[in-house]
């Protein structure tokens, strides 16, 4: 079946969000809905809750630019993208004429422990999701990918120019073999529009503070350990290493403000407007490295709120065989904050996402 063209109004274009529930998600479909899209989100609330998108039509219908008594063009399925007869009623129901795709597992350290379970959910998902797509004419894709693919950089700043490499870890294979398969797909069928967003520590929330970072279990992300030491949900956050080669000997990372990197979404969505068979992948990030410790403080903390540790005790914690221990560390405060990917001779590299 003929793609469909993205060469019309927003207001005549419907965009599919899966994880739209999500911290990323729920912020671009903030950006699609203001910009006059309308937008479906399937999501299975397996790390999100649907109270996110009902903020986000409280945010959309206070905008002074949104008409007022519009009615919020925003429908929610809760389903999975694995279950392929859902997938299939919502291309039946809605005139679907791209996807964002955000939905997967993504914790790194889970990934170690279950790794089958990350390849099924995120592999085999994006696999009847496309395919179920493909059938009712819908072949824009973007998809939220991760710098993860690029492994143990050659260079920083890391540009598209950059090799990729052995990701470290299930997650990052599983952004890889994504990537892989859906280039397969252009390369196949030269009517398919992709575009992959490589990026690296997505952080802060919306201006309205009515949306954020909220995970349901322990956060695998700094930014919402940093939340629950500031209301004193956790007593304090563990920072391991402060002996690298950097101004405040922290590792170094290249952070994104979430509205920016939700806007780069609605970007690439929007260069596909009018193409009929292209691909390409981009790195979204500020190019600038920040170190944990400064990056900690301008969000608030003061020193008596974290506790320095050796970095070999991450590197112990990040084993398997230990995972017990590193969840009683997580339920004390603890959190691993890039160190994993840094080492003396390249203190230099940024840590991704």
């Amino acid at each position: 079946m003929a793609n469909k063209s993205l060469a019309k109004p927003p207001a005549d274009t419907t965009i599919l969000v899966t994880g739209g529930a999500g911290f990323i998600g729920s912020h671009t479909c903030v950006e699609l809905l203001l910009k006059g899209y309308t937008v479906v989100v399937v999501d299975n609330l397996s790390n999100s809750s649907p109270v996110a998108l009902d903020r986000v039509r409280r945010i959309v219908e206070s905008d002074p630019a949104w008409p007022t008594g519009t009615h919020v063009p925003l429908t929610f399925i809760e389903a999975d993208i694995l279950d392929r007869a859902a997938m299939e009623d919502i291309f039946a129901a809605f005139p679907i004429d791209a996807i964002i795709h955000f939905a997967g597992l993504k914790a790194v350290g889970e990934s170690v422990e279950k790794p089958l379970e990350y390849y099924w959910n995120n592999i085999a998902g994006s696999l009847v999701l496309l395919d179920v797509a493909r059938t009712h004419g819908c072949k824009n894709l973007v998809f939220s990918s991760s710098a993860t693919v690029y492994g143990e950089p050659d260079f920083v700043p890391i540009t598209e120019q950059c090799p990729k490499h052995n990701p470290t870890n299930p997650y990052g294979q599983t952004k890889a073999m994504q990537e892989q398969i859906f280039t397969d797909f252009f390369v196949g069928d030269g009517e398919w529009n992709i575009v992959l967003l490589r990026y690296f520590n997505p952080i802060g929330a919306h201006p309205s503070g009515l949306i954020g970072e909220d995970p349901k279990d322990i956060p695998n992300n700094l930014v919402p350990y940093v939340a629950q030491v500031a209301v004193g949900k956790r007593p304090h956050l563990n920072v391991f290493g402060d002996d690298y080669p950097t101004p405040d000997g922290t590792g170094v990372r290249d952070y994104i403000h979430v509205v920016d990197l939700a806007r780069g979404h609605v970007a690439a969505l929007e260069w596909m407007a009018g193409r009929t068979g292209s691909a390409y992948a981009a790195t979204i990030g500020t190019m600038q490295g920040n170190e944990e410790l400064d990056a900690l403080q301008t969000m608030g903390l003061s020193r008596v709120d974290f506790l320095v540790l050796p970095r070999l005790l991450a590197l112990i914690l990040a084993m398997p065989i230990l995972t017990m221990l590193a969840d009683i560390m997580g339920m004390l405060g603890g959190a691993f904050i890039g160190v994993f990917l840094m080492e003396d001779r390249k203190s230099t590299r940024l840590n991704s996402s």
